[in-house]
């Protein structure tokens, strides 16, 4: 459905500026930006997905990923069709880029509803009212980009916090400082995919830029209390240059050397079908570079790798939660506590 936009603001003749993220597209009368489901009628900046859920799924919240937040905890995930990047690696292409085929002349098309929980409505109060009737203690903002889709996020995570029910964005890092600000007081953790360390990679395979999501990054681990890990997806000869990802790992040590960081294995999909792959040999080596940089907690995905997904005492190399695949024990007697040594291990734990 259709529902005015609070992001944006007017410009001359007709034209609109839509202040969710960082492309600020200017846009013109009827027309659309670059994501595809925030359109402009009548000098009005409207999203025309609105309760459209293009996919409803329970996961675990390992799935996001993320491992130092409630783990074991299920979580709904929402996504609507659009997205503000064209990756050519995506995973989720068959709704990410679909955003222009919601609008059939002035109105938003039925959507196509994949992965849907069961007779779950798609409204804010509907999919908050499902969490608290199965115990669901989580909703992710996941499949496609969600500052996108960011006042049917917005009005759904207020709601869900009113009712004591954790927020979490799974994004590209590519908002604008006024969604972060805005969501900021609802949102109880995000995943920011950091897609290379090359802004060129940005611009050719992702259509979008490097700066912005480095910014936003350091502003949430500084500024917020929102928790934060870093997944990088690595594709062989595009982004894993052993000397850009020791520039990533030292730049995030920088920031925090408690950031978890996620580093998953390609494989080929939508329009980059010609690259294998990652060797598992390349993720070993992108672990050994985050470790050697300072990260305390690095992470491989998407491979069968219980030492390497699990987690362990960064002082006495206790283990104290082990995983495989979505398999997971805590091993602490206190949750987030090291049991033989007792240091506290950053995140959310309970």
């Amino acid at each position: 459905m259709l529902h005015q936009a609070t992001l944006y603001k007017p410009l001359k003749k007709g034209y609109v500026q839509c202040t969710a993220c960082e492309h600020f597209c200017a846009i013109e009368p009827e027309g659309m930006g670059k994501c595809g489901i925030r359109r402009n009628y009548d000098g009005a900046l409207y999203l025309v997905v609105y309760g459209e859920a293009a996919a409803l799924h329970v996961d675990p919240i390992e799935k996001k990923p993320l491992f130092h937040f409630l783990p074991t905890q299920p979580v709904l995930s929402l996504g609507t069709v659009g997205c503000n990047f064209t990756c050519q690696f995506c995973q989720n292409w068959g709704i990410s880029q679909s955003g222009a085929a919601a609008v059939v002349a002035d109105r938003p098309s039925r959507l196509p509803k994949t992965s849907k929980v069961e007779s779950a409505p798609a409204m804010p109060a509907d999919i908050v009212t499902h969490c608290r009737q199965h115990g669901i203690p989580m909703l992710a903002y996941t499949y496609n980009e969600p500052t996108v889709f960011f006042e049917y996020a917005y009005d759904t995570a207020k709601l869900a916090h009113q009712h004591g029910i954790r927020n979490i964005f799974v994004s590209s890092g590519f908002e604008s400082r006024a969604a972060l600000e805005t969501i900021e007081p609802y949102l109880d953790a995000i995943n920011v995919d950091l897609k290379a360390w090359s802004d060129a990679f940005y611009r050719q395979v992702c259509g979008a830029r490097l700066k912005p999501v480095l910014r936003n990054i350091e502003h949430i681990v500084q500024q917020t209390q929102i928790w934060i890990e870093i997944t990088t997806l690595l594709i062989p000869g595009l982004n894993d240059d052993e000397a850009e990802l020791r520039a990533m790992a030292n730049w995030l040590a920088g920031v925090s050397p408690d950031l978890p960081w996620h580093l998953s294995a390609f494989h080929p999909d939508y329009q980059l079908l010609d690259r294998p792959p990652t060797p598992h040999r390349t993720l070993l080596r992108a672990w050994e570079i985050g470790k050697e940089a300072g990260l305390r907690y690095v992470y491989l995905g998407n491979v069968h790798d219980g030492d390497r997904e699990s987690t362990y005492c960064p002082t006495c190399h206790t283990l104290l939660v082990s995983r495989n695949w979505y398999t997971v024990r805590q091993h602490w007697r206190q949750p987030g506590v090291c049991h033989a040594c007792g240091l506290r291990t950053p995140g959310v734990w309970q």
